[in-house]
């Protein structure tokens, strides 16, 4: 390889991983109190193990919620239908341990200010039509089609649990092809894994990879690596809220603040300023302002401006630093209440967030991956 030559790799789950379950059900449980009171300050989080998902957090709201049967709905909308997957919905165990948010954070919240303290990036790049990286945007359709290709019957030995991995050699800063491919999916015990490498690779991989990415005699494909994966989802694994934050956003690419989206409400800026950092990043890229940007912001708790804006256009700015940095300020509003308003995200829209990315995604209710501003944005910029 090249100087100039480097790789680069992402991940993705499918929404059978546990730690997406965990992620699925927390943001089900927000959607179902947002959609009754939208005003609701929900921190929700989820364990599922094998029998047993366990929720806990803080939450305050005017509405009531049956959370055993929001939880199994999730469940079963998944695919943990039987008992004999070690996990399934008529079956699991559901406990709650709920208490009502800390007065002393309400105070701030309540007159407009951040949730929390904390740092949030957002990202894009013109590699891809999404404006996202192109490694992770693979590694995610990837994960959806082995979910897709499960539920429609197409691959019926299928089971819920699957990861996804995609590698992509990059000459400069263009994806050239995909290098190697690795995919993890739960099956049941009467498949040869002869049979399964085909099927992924025939019906999973080439459907979805651009034919110009592969190059037969060079890519690698690593289809369930160890040669069996019967025992998945909780009862392999223990799931947790949170805990696939890479997944959630830029796939390793660019930064990230720490904090994870699924199961709080949009006051905290855990989740509302990473979507408005998106927003930003996406508009300028859209606007033909940088190729690739990434934006920090940085909040205090109960402070409704951000303690910080920092972008960087990686070399990449068609415009000087300064007046990328005005025309933010000018042109969005970075108070907590200001992204929620700009942003519509007092909905009941989560859920569907909560597996295959925040981000890259086309669904209209995704309104931080509209670029409405871009037009506005170059006219001001004088391009």
């Amino acid at each position: 390889m090249g100087n100039n030559t480097y790789q680069f790799t992402s991940e993705s789950v499918t929404e059978g991983h546990p730690d997406k379950i965990a992620d699925q059900i927390s943001d089900a449980i927000l959607d179902a109190m947002i959609k009754d009171d939208p005003m609701s300050r929900v921190a929700c989080e989820t364990m599922v193990t094998t029998g047993l998902a366990f929720i806990a957090g803080e939450i305050t709201t005017k509405t009531y919620v049956e959370i055993p049967a929001v939880v199994r709905e999730v469940i079963k909308d998944i695919g943990y239908t039987r008992a004999k997957y070690g996990f399934d919905y008529e079956t699991c165990s559901v406990i709650t341990s709920i208490d009502a948010q800390s007065a002393d954070i309400a105070m701030g919240v309540d007159t407009g200010g951040a949730g929390d303290q904390g740092l949030m990036f957002g990202y894009a790049t013109n590699e891809t039509e999404e404006l996202m990286p192109l490694p992770i945007m693979l590694a995610h359709k990837l994960a959806r089609k082995l979910s897709e290709v499960r539920k429609s019957d197409e691959i019926d030995y299928l089971r819920p649990d699957g990861k996804s991995q995609v590698t992509v050699l990059y000459e400069g800063d263009k994806p050239v092809r995909v290098d190697t491919v690795v995919i993890s999916s739960q099956h049941s015990e009467d498949v040869h894994l002869k049979e399964l490498r085909e099927d992924i690779i025939e019906k999973v991989i080439k459907p979805v990879i651009p034919r110009e990415l592969i190059d037969d005699e060079q890519i690698t494909y690593h289809i369930n690596p160890t040669g069996r994966f019967v025992v998945g989802g909780p009862m392999g694994d223990c799931g947790l809220t949170g805990r696939k934050i890479i997944v959630d956003s830029y796939g390793g690419v660019g930064s990230h603040g720490g904090g994870c989206f699924s199961g709080k409400d949009p006051s905290k800026v855990d989740r509302s300023g990473a979507y408005m950092g998106r927003y930003i990043a996406k508009n300028l890229v859209a606007a033909g302002i940088a190729d690739k940007i990434e934006v920090q912001l940085a909040y205090a708790i109960g402070v409704a401006e951000p303690v910080s804006i920092y972008v960087d256009e990686f070399g990449t700015g068609k415009v000087d630093h300064d007046t990328v940095v005005k025309l933010i300020r000018d042109n969005f509003d970075l108070t907590p209440k200001g992204i929620m308003d700009a942003l519509d995200l007092r909905r009941p829209i989560y859920r569907m967030t909560a597996a295959y990315g925040h981000f890259g995604r086309t669904e209209k209710e995704f309104t931080w991956e509209h670029t409405n501003k871009a037009d506005d944005l170059r006219k001001q910029a004088g391009l």
